[in-house]
């Protein structure tokens, strides 16, 4: 099994070494003969930053790439979109139900966690977005 995720796009932008690439993902029964006939088919447009692109001078709008990311890259994207803000949620939905009793207090604080979280990692996007980067096949 191939440690890393690839995705074939097609090149939106170029902006020195900062490359927009725009990706289509589908899922599998959208490959389908008769996808257009079932409604579980589906597709969505993405539009991928990679950044520090090596030899940006062999690249053009249009053309077609492959973008890839390590599944240990991938791996820590998941935790920390998914996995620390549902952890954070619960240990507080968790406390604040053991301390007061309230279980709607608790819901509330549960979720009003989030948004400090959410807030550093916003403030954080410039190292996640180094620590966390995408790479250009051609």
């Amino acid at each position: 099994m191939s440690d890393k995720i690839k995705h074939s796009g097609t090149i939106e932008s170029i902006d020195g070494r900062h490359v927009r690439v725009r990706i289509v993902q589908v899922a599998a029964c959208a490959a389908c003969k008769v996808a257009s006939h079932c409604n579980a088919s589906e597709s969505k447009v993405k539009i991928v930053d990679v950044f520090d692109a090596p030899d940006v001078k062999a690249l053009a709008v249009g053309q077609d790439v492959v973008v890839t990311a390590s599944r240990d890259v991938a791996g820590r994207a998941l935790l920390i979109g998914f996995g620390m803000p549902f952890i954070l949620m619960v240990a507080v939905l968790v406390a604040v139900l053991q301390l007061t009793g309230n279980e709607g207090l608790a819901a509330l604080s549960g979720i009003g966690a989030l948004v400090p979280y959410y807030f550093v990692v916003w403030l954080l996007r410039q190292r996640i977005a180094h620590d966390i980067s995408f790479q250009i096949e051609i």
